[in-house]
């Protein structure tokens, strides 16, 4: 893997793709900058080797129009604040412009290109704006893990130009390091847990991740979808109908590869898909006609905790309960307190995936795990096992 670290940027102007596509709230303001912190390594590697560094990100999606609400004049602040440095800024990402920004840079200096999606060319892969873009560095770096999985100008496309100094920055570095650890070099056992609503959007997953893995637990609403499977009568609980064979065929291949498949035992169920409605826990199986469940019960709890705190190696995407509804969070929290105990006793435990990441952001387990991907689209495409466009460009 061709990094940073393999090249010394003195005097050499970095053009580095980062993810800058972060929340912001009314009057334009970052709410979470965690995407901008997380390239700071990788700025000050540059930085401190006597080299300039180029940042070009999207913001939003504008489709290719010039919106004041997407223009990265509102982040350059919050940017500069979290790098500790003034950040410069141009207000377009090509043409004469951003040519001269460029090239006055000096040593040691920062400068922040406009959303490269004001320009439809971006998105559709064009290498006639990947080669202006290229005109202004001497060196790309992709650092952007986010958007690896899209064969865009500035992920995917602008690396061939840059035949002998293009690397890898050194988040996206540790992003695929730790995808590789759980399904490569993971310390046995090794535990995936597979949450969310529905089986469909991860089938690829779960038949890419079966040979590397001890031990699968299926939680939240794809669960129901097994437990019909197997002849249990789920009430009004989210059930895929049509992928039932395909659960069958889930837990034959997953026989076949000797991983043990843990479902919930029990649920916690309501009548109406409420915080504040009526709630009971029951037998999984057992769930009575008009209730539906929304989060794994204490039995299922404990044996998953079981299960967690023999293991070594841990990758978790999905919430296994609806835990935006405070009364049908429990689950989650107690899975997010066995990671992390488990993680704390030396196991090595990677988080991906959109809705765990807003779980572990909103209650504060980012800390008590080894790994929390930055990148939702991208984890999940690596754990399907496919290469990333962002990724094959450097590789090349």
């Amino acid at each position: 893997m061709k990094t940073i670290n393999d090249f010394n940027f003195k005097d050499k102007k970095a053009l580095v793709r980062v993810d800058f596509n972060v929340p912001q709230d009314d009057q334009l303001k970052v709410t979470d900058n965690t995407r901008i912190t997380a390239v700071k390594p990788t700025v000050e590697k540059i930085l401190n080797d006597g080299g300039s560094v180029i940042l070009m990100t999207h913001l939003g999606r504008p489709k290719g129009e010039v919106k004041d609400e997407f223009s990265l004049k509102h982040i350059v602040d919050e940017v500069s604040a979290v790098l500790g440095k003034e950040v410069k800024f141009v207000d377009d990402c090509i043409g004469e412009k951003a040519v001269k920004a460029a090239s006055e840079l000096q040593p040691g200096e920062i400068l922040l290109l406009e959303n490269l999606r004001f320009h439809n060319e971006e998105e559709k892969g064009d290498e006639g704006f990947a080669q202006e873009l290229f005109q202004l560095g001497d060196a790309f770096v992709n650092d952007a893990f986010g958007t690896a999985h899209r064969a865009h100008a500035s992920t995917a496309v602008i690396a061939q130009y840059f035949e002998s100094t293009k690397f890898f920055g050194l988040l996206m570095a540790k992003e695929l390091q730790a995808i590789d650890k759980v399904l490569r070099k993971g310390e046995r056992p090794v535990t995936a847990i597979l949450g969310g609503s529905k089986v469909s959007t991860k089938i690829t997953i779960i038949e890419n991740i079966l040979p590397a893995v001890d031990n699968l637990i299926i939680g939240g609403g794809m669960a129901f979808t097994f437990i019909k499977a197997l002849g249990g009568k789920i009430g009004n609980s989210l059930v895929e109908e049509d992928k039932i064979p395909l659960a069958l065929e889930i837990l034959g291949k997953a026989k076949e590869h000797q991983v043990k498949i843990y479902l919930p035992s029990d649920a916690v169920i309501t009548e109406a898909f409420n915080n504040d409605s009526e709630r009971k826990e029951v037998d999984i199986y057992a769930i009575p006609e008009g209730w539906m469940g929304l989060d794994a019960g204490h039995k299922s709890r404990d044996q998953f905790n079981d299960v967690l705190l023999n293991s070594r190696t841990i990758l978790w995407n999905g919430p296994i309960g609806v835990f935006e509804m405070s009364n049908f969070a429990g689950g989650t929290i107690a899975l997010g307190d066995s990671i992390a105990e488990s993680t704390k006793l030396g196991a090595f435990s990677l988080v991906g995936g959109g809705d765990s990441v807003a779980f572990v952001k909103q209650f504060g387990y980012g800390e008590k795990v080894s790994y929390v991907s930055t990148g939702g689209g991208a984890m999940l495409e690596s754990l399907e096992g496919l290469e990333l466009p962002g990724v094959a460009a450097i590789n090349k």
